[in-house]
């Protein structure tokens, strides 16, 4: 298994089978885990609410991925643990999925377009999680 590293670190073709992954398109998701990405896989489905993926990062020592996706969805103490890092990006992902359009603009500053297609792509996943919460009568039961 490969050792935690930084996303920015990973190559330009894994990081858009990734954000596909994280709009729940499940060949990417299988592309992830078969060619050697299961922390990836692992996180597009925790940032879509998995518990499970949620778990096995911690257990499987991607402890960071599994914060980011916390802080993500503004979790305090997570959010707090990546401002402790002093990692510029992992901050400004953070929060830049949060809505911080100054987080936002400091990926587009950068010129971190994979990131910004990431961090858009997101947003809407945390919309569709909040929708689904505020509209639970819907739920099939």
């Amino acid at each position: 298994m490969r050792k935690e590293q930084p996303l920015i670190q990973y190559d330009i073709k894994v990081l858009l089978a990734l954000v596909k992954s994280l709009q729940g398109d499940k060949v990417f998701f299988k592309f992830l885990a078969e060619n050697g990405y299961l922390e990836l896989a692992a996180w597009s489905n925790c940032v879509r609410g998995d518990i499970e993926a949620l778990k096995w990062l911690f257990n499987n020592e991607y402890p960071t991925l599994a914060v980011l996706s916390n802080a993500i969805d503004g979790e305090k103490h997570a959010v707090r643990w990546i401002e402790h890092t002093k990692d510029e990006f992992l901050i400004h992902f953070a929060a830049a999925c949060r809505g911080d359009q100054k987080s936002f603009m400091w990926f587009k500053a950068k010129e971190l377009q994979v990131f910004i297609y990431m961090i858009t792509e997101i947003r809407e996943v945390l919309k569709v999680q909040v929708k689904d919460s505020i509209f639970w009568y819907r739920w099939k039961w």
